[in-house]
């Protein structure tokens, strides 16, 4: 039975769904395929990912496959409760299984409580967000893991977690990649992260961004994304890096790269995307100026530590909706937007739907992918097909009316040999 906020917040969380299905032709298509071959008739799927429109139609593209939906979030400030009591209303009206267990604000205990319900309902598939399903179901549930076909996992933090199971040899079951998948890491991680963090900040903050100082602690694909766009509204972009050749990539991009020691000193915003923990600190706090704004656009709220900041701060306040702000020693006010949670979620909607279009397209014919072959990965860590990525390209690529040249056969005989000439 649905644990959700309030199910008389079904009209509005139905808009939302509306809107982002018209803007989401890969899944309409991939849903009117599945309508037909229903793969995951009679399968459980257990699903942990950001609680708003995008997810919630993801999730009723693969019940319309026939599979028995079991859904919660992956962060207690990132569930739209509309978009649950819609979902709820979904399975009520159209007769399929869809159980919601998430609330906004849920407290950590019932963060956990709400993902073990998912997790009790003894899953075939598994859709995670940061690891949190698979964690649960290995270290409180591992009677249930035999009939565990396989999962897949959204973003780049669970990859990790992943890897490092698998390393130990304590990953049960396979789990594909999809976040390593072109048509997601590429596309989400850098046009996606940038754009939707940008979205969380000026809405939250309602502050100008030219003429700041921000700094972007991280240089990957969302690192990218972010620094790009501050770029775009003429920030003074600042990099902070531990791996030398995403330090030197910045450098050439343009951008300044020092220590966060360094730029504590002079910058105005602080966006960590790192994947890491205890980015921004005390001794940052300390160096940093009266008015400087931290957020975090990793997966966990470990990279900005916020606890550590409340212990040396001297007075709090509630500075604006969703902005907390903490007076130092010193008489320096450090503000914190979202408690340092997700602050594309946490502060905003997320990625924008044509993003996510391609990435839960990758998300739902991997599910696929697992179901049509069942017991036949030779490893527990998965990458994704090179033909899923391709066809959710050429999806992408005749919905945007675009073509694009082939090789002759003489082309692709010349690409293919070794003779030479």
């Amino acid at each position: 039975m649905s644990q959700i906020k309030d199910i008389n917040l079904w009209e509005s969380g139905k808009r939302k769904i509306d809107w982002v299905e018209a803007n989401m032709p890969l899944l309409r298509g991939i849903k009117a395929d599945f309508e037909k071959t229903k793969p995951f008739s009679g399968l459980k799927v257990a699903l942990s990912v950001h609680l708003e429109a995008k997810t919630a139609y993801l999730c009723k593209v693969l019940a319309s496959g026939g599979a028995r939906m079991y859904i919660t979030g992956s962060n207690p400030l990132s569930t739209q409760d509309d978009v649950a009591a819609a979902l709820v209303q979904e399975g009520l009206e159209g007769g399929t299984c869809l159980e919601v267990f998430a609330w906004h604000g849920c407290t950590d205990e019932e963060y956990k409580a709400h993902i073990s319900e998912v997790v009790k309902i003894g899953p075939n598939i598994i859709i995670d967000d940061g690891g949190d399903l698979v964690n649960l179901i290995h270290a409180e549930y591992p009677e249930l893991i035999p009939g565990v076909i396989g999962g897949c996992e959204e973003t780049t933090t669970g990859i990790i977690r992943l890897i490092a199971m698998n390393r130990e040899g304590r990953l049960k079951f396979p789990m594909v990649l999809v976040n390593d998948a072109d048509c997601k890491h590429l596309f989400d991680n850098r046009y996606g992260t940038g754009q939707s963090v940008w979205d969380g900040i000026n809405r939250t903050t309602n502050l100008i961004v030219a003429g700041k100082n921000v700094v972007v602690a991280g240089y990957g694909w969302c690192g990218k994304g972010v620094a790009a766009r501050a770029l775009g509204q003429n920030a003074s972009v600042i990099i902070t890096e531990i791996d030398p050749i995403k330090a030197m990539e910045a450098v050439m991009d343009g951008f300044k790269v020092m220590t966060m020691n360094e730029a504590a000193k002079i910058g105005d915003v602080f966006i960590t995307v790192t994947g890491c923990r205890d980015v921004i600190v005390e001794a940052d706090y300390n160096n940093m100026k009266n008015g400087a704004i931290c957020c975090n656009a990793g997966h966990f709220d470990i990279e900005v530590d916020v606890a550590g900041l409340k212990k040396i701060a001297v007075e709090s306040k509630l500075a604006r909706d969703n902005i907390m702000g903490y007076k130092l020693s010193n008489g320096n006010w450090i503000y914190i937007i979202a408690e340092g949670r997700l602050v594309n979620l946490a502060a905003g909607d997320g990625h924008p739907a044509e993003i996510m279009d391609m990435s839960f397209a990758i998300q739902a014919l991997s599910a696929l992918h697992l179901v049509q072959n069942k017991g036949k990965f030779a490893d527990n860590v998965v990458k994704v097909p090179l033909e899923v990525d391709r066809d959710v390209a050429w999806r992408q690529l005749v919905n945007w009316g675009i073509t694009i040249d082939k090789l002759t056969d003489v082309q692709e005989k010349y690409l293919n040999s070794w003779e030479g000439h």
